[in-house]
């Protein structure tokens, strides 16, 4: 579904160039749960923000569903992301302001959708991460587990085909974040959903079907387990 082709990538700052990553190549495969680790600096981040469009490599290609995303406009990937793609974050990018509801629906407005469409799939994705009742209460109220269920509502909203977790439970107590890991593990289980973790948290990890470390920009090895355990 997911595939990086020799893949490299290099930042230039004050006129130095910093090699962030070194010709990877990975494939994610449809209902895949795979945990991307490594020490700061590893390059994992990076190679998650390629594989999800977020930002351009400076060679190599990045397959969606045998598409070169290279080759894609700016808008065309932008609808990629916002219609296959799912985030969750360390930071939870939440509105304070607004409601569970309305930053639950964003993805959807910049869709288009509105309407009884809106309202319907929104109502089903809070749902499944146990908030009905919070619907309508301003996110700058809500405890951080909470904040992070409302992102991974926010992720579900239109039913992606991947979702991708940038060290999700790294701001939450233990209990929370595993509360948190198993309502992501359980998506990929039960609802296919393909996800892609980055986690310094060798737990989380161990708890993925696939085990990606990366090393000053390379990946030095992947583990693979038959099923994931929850």
């Amino acid at each position: 579904m997911l595939e990086a082709k020799n893949l490299s990538k290099t930042y230039s700052s004050d006129g130095l160039d910093y090699v962030a990553l070194k010709q990877v190549d990975l494939m994610v495969n449809r209902g895949d749960c795979i945990a991307i680790v490594g020490k700061s600096g590893s390059g994992k981040s990076t190679l998650m923000h390629l594989l999800a469009c977020l930002d351009t490599p400076s060679s190599g290609e990045v397959i969606v569903e045998g598409s070169d995303t290279s080759k894609l406009s700016e808008r065309s990937k932008n609808g990629l992301r916002n219609e296959k793609f799912g985030f969750v974050f360390q930071q939870f990018f939440l509105n304070g302001r607004d409601t569970v509801f309305e930053n639950v629906v964003l993805p959807m407005r910049i869709r288009g959708v509105s309407g009884p469409q809106l309202a319907a799939e929104a109502g089903e994705a809070i749902a499944a991460v146990g908030l009905t009742d919070k619907a309508m209460k301003k996110a700058k109220d809500l405890s951080g587990g909470e904040k992070q269920r409302v992102c991974i509502a926010r992720a579900l909203v239109g039913k992606p085909q991947v979702i991708f977790a940038d060290e999700p439970t790294g701001n939450l107590d233990s209990a929370t974040g595993a509360s948190v890991e198993d309502m992501l593990f359980k998506l990929n289980r039960e609802n296919g959903i393909t996800l892609v973790i980055v986690t310094h948290d060798e737990d989380l990890a161990g708890k993925c079907g696939r085990v990606v470390e990366m090393k000053d920009g390379y990946i030095v090895s992947e583990k693979v387990k038959e099923a994931a355990a929850v």
